[in-house]
């Protein structure tokens, strides 16, 4: 290697380290504000009203309140080996990002805990917790850590056992959400069951966004008149593919195009204008990267 390479080689890490410092300061800005609202959910709505949330959190409450103990100790303490299953089966920025992540939590609980709660209707504590919580969960997660380690069991068991992830942790909550009913009163319970699924819905929503991406397949004898309308009124590019007919064998143009759940109507009526028996499916998607393809409202 010439001094030019090593030059190039030093060169190259310096600017990766300038790009990784800011990126690095924004994910753990994140990190805090998702831990903090995962904690108001907690200790200003949920806790206070004796209504439990799902995984290490739900089993932390109970803990703490069999033993007077505050909750930041028991997730710490019950998310730390999952924290080093972590670092080992998926690797070290999540290990950190998580430890950092209960960190936060652990403090921001004991921070709140004397604070009195928002407010005594169960409907509402359970609710706006539910909604805290699962924002919360949901930013610490898009950047790339958790807040519970009943995901890293999951994963380490579904490897074991013939259950999908979601099964086991669905599973999992089933059984910890029921205990509430021991500990607390089986009202109390039904009322964690509601907290539990609005906090699910509410990560799925910060995780994918209101404008979660789909795309979208037609097939039409008027796709041309479709796929113009598309482009015209919804700003949307298109892609034509050739298709063929199993049964028919006839030759078929295939629409292609990515929208977003806000375009979602438009795009049906779209369709319904131009030819109502063209076979139409809309499927989510996970993540779209690259094209000329860029979030918007509908025009």
């Amino acid at each position: 290697m010439t001094n030019n390479d090593i030059q190039h080689e030093h060169l190259l890490k310096k600017q990766h380290r300038r790009r990784s410092a800011p990126q690095l300061f924004q994910r753990l800005v994140f990190i805090t504000i998702g831990a903090v609202l995962m904690a108001v959910g907690l200790e200003i709505f949920l806790v206070p009203n004796r209504v439990i949330d799902g995984g290490i959190t739900g089993i932390s409450i109970m803990l703490s309140s069999v033993t007077g103990w505050g909750i930041g100790v028991f997730l710490f303490i019950l998310n730390l080996p999952f924290i080093l299953i972590g670092y080992k089966q998926i690797g070290k920025t999540f290990a950190f990002s998580t430890l950092y992540g209960i960190i936060i939590l652990s403090i921001a609980t004991t921070l709140f805990h004397p604070v009195p709660a928002f407010t005594d209707d169960l409907l509402l504590a359970t609710v706006f917790g539910g909604i805290a919580i699962g924002v919360g969960i949901g930013i610490v997660i898009r950047n790339g850590g958790s807040l519970d380690g009943t995901e890293v069991m999951a994963i380490l068991a579904n490897n074991k056992l013939p259950f999908s992830v979601g099964e086991i942790i669905m599973f999992l909550n089933i059984f910890i959400l029921g205990s509430a009913g021991f500990v607390f009163s089986w009202d109390r319970a039904m009322y964690s069951l509601i907290a539990y699924f609005i906090a699910f819905k509410a990560i799925d929503v910060t995780i994918t966004g209101l404008e979660e991406s789909k795309s979208v397949w037609i097939i039409s004898d008027q796709y041309r008149e479709i796929g113009d309308s598309i482009l015209n009124r919804l700003g949307r590019g298109v892609t034509y593919l050739n298709g063929e007919g199993a049964f028919s064998g006839d030759d078929k143009k295939v629409i292609f195009c990515i929208i977003t759940r806000l375009e979602e109507a438009k795009l049906k009526d779209i369709v319904d204008e131009a030819d109502p028996t063209a076979f139409l499916s809309i499927a989510d998607i996970a993540e779209v990267k690259g094209g000329r393809f860029k979030k918007k409202g509908i025009h």
